[in-house]
């Protein structure tokens, strides 16, 4: 089974939904046959290249109702065990960020991608960090034994910028307007941070149906009436 998961740094429910996806996962009878892969996406490709408080930006962007979203996706954040100073934290463009994540995807493969995912998240919305600054992604790097040389040669140039474009532009193409969003195996879709039983229950539809449409080599496939050995 694979799973495609469009996210930004800066959405709150990005975070809250990677952990329940994550909590969901470890919830199936084979966790391991899941790819989880992560796909990039910016909510505003025009946010500023050095950060501002997150209060003042999204007051501008939503008017009085900022606060009142800001505080549901704290109380959400809370159930999960996580926790988002607003306070401290600051909006800022998150390209860079993707690109660095593109590094480590590429490079060093899913696990660290998805480290320094929540590496990303908890410096966004607990510790106050601006995503866009280069000193604090090479940190944020460095915690999961990214090397500095090669970072620092990515962060300094454009280097990942064309990739990541191209894919926030595939997922414009295939529907995507909001994150985070979730797509199983191509066909199936789950919009928001759902509660974990409601992705338990998609990523066992799922996994039952591609069960039952795959056969183990050598072993009897049975329909109509017939078995034949599958090869």
């Amino acid at each position: 089974m694979k799973i495609e998961v469009y996210s930004d740094i800066s959405c709150p429910w990005c975070y809250i939904g990677q952990v329940r996806l994550e909590r969901a996962l470890s919830a199936l009878a084979s966790p391991e046959s899941v790819e989880v892969i992560h796909r990039p996406f910016q909510l505003d490709p025009d946010a500023p290249s050095t950060g501002v408080p997150i209060e003042q930006y999204l007051e501008g962007r939503y008017g009085p109702r900022a606060g009142a979203m800001l505080d549901h996706a704290a109380v959400a954040a809370g159930s999960e065990g996580l926790r988002f100073d607003w306070s401290r934290a600051v909006a800022a463009n998150t390209l860079d960020a993707h690109r660095l994540l593109w590094l480590a995807h590429t490079e060093y493969g899913p696990e660290v991608g998805r480290a320094l995912l929540h590496k990303l998240f908890a410096a966004h919305f607990t510790h106050g960090g601006d995503v866009s600054d280069h000193d604090l992604l090479s940190g944020l790097a460095a915690s999961v034994d990214m090397k500095a040389e090669r970072v620092m040669e990515v962060l300094d140039s454009s280097e990942g910028a064309v990739e990541v474009r191209a894919q926030i532009a595939e997922a414009h193409q295939i529907g995507v307007r909001a994150v985070p969003t979730f797509v199983i195996n191509g066909t199936h879709v789950i919009q928001g941070a759902q509660p974990v039983s409601a992705f338990v229950a998609m990523l066992e539809e799922v996994q039952q149906a591609y069960l039952a449409t795959t056969t183990p080599e050598g072993e009897a496939a049975c329909e109509d009436g017939s078995c034949a050995v599958t090869t």
